[in-house]
């Protein structure tokens, strides 16, 4: 009877463990260049976030803490040093935008680091043990 009840309680606790760790919000952040490449857009952010985000002040700094946006040496061109770019972040109706103070230089290449939509692990890791103990950053270099 006892050793039912056990299992009862670590089946139920494993359960609730699977759907808390679940993601309402199944798709990935995209990160790409506008359709004439003079900004960046992240699509696909979580609703609730996006509305937080739009209530900030348009100078606020933790705007800027989520969004970093960094020129890097590519192949073609390594006297290039990494550095970041300067730029404004917009919110609209359904996505963020980062528009740079210079535009951006055709071939060079964009280290776009967002903090948006971020989690400690899914599902899957939870299950490999492979849970880290920070959030994971979003990554994706952009080529001009």
């Amino acid at each position: 009877m006892i050793k039912c009840f056990f299992q009862q309680i670590a089946v139920l606790f494993i359960a609730a463990m699977l759907f808390a760790c679940s993601s309402t919000n199944s798709k990935p952040l995209l990160i790409d260049f506008s359709a004439d490449s003079s900004a960046i857009v992240f699509n696909n952010i979580d609703p609730a976030g996006l509305l937080q985000l739009k209530s900030l002040d348009k100078r606020d700094s933790v705007l800027y803490q989520l969004i970093s946006v960094l020129e890097t040496p590519s192949e073609q061109d390594s006297t290039i040093k990494e550095q970041e770019v300067a730029g404004d972040i917009m919110a609209t109706d359904s996505n963020l935008v980062f528009i740079p103070v210079q535009p951006f230089v055709k071939g060079r290449d964009y280290l776009v680091v967002a903090h948006l939509n971020v989690e400690f692990g899914q599902l899957k890791d939870l299950l490999n043990g492979d849970l880290a103990n920070r959030i994971r950053p979003v990554q994706k270099t952009l080529t001009r």
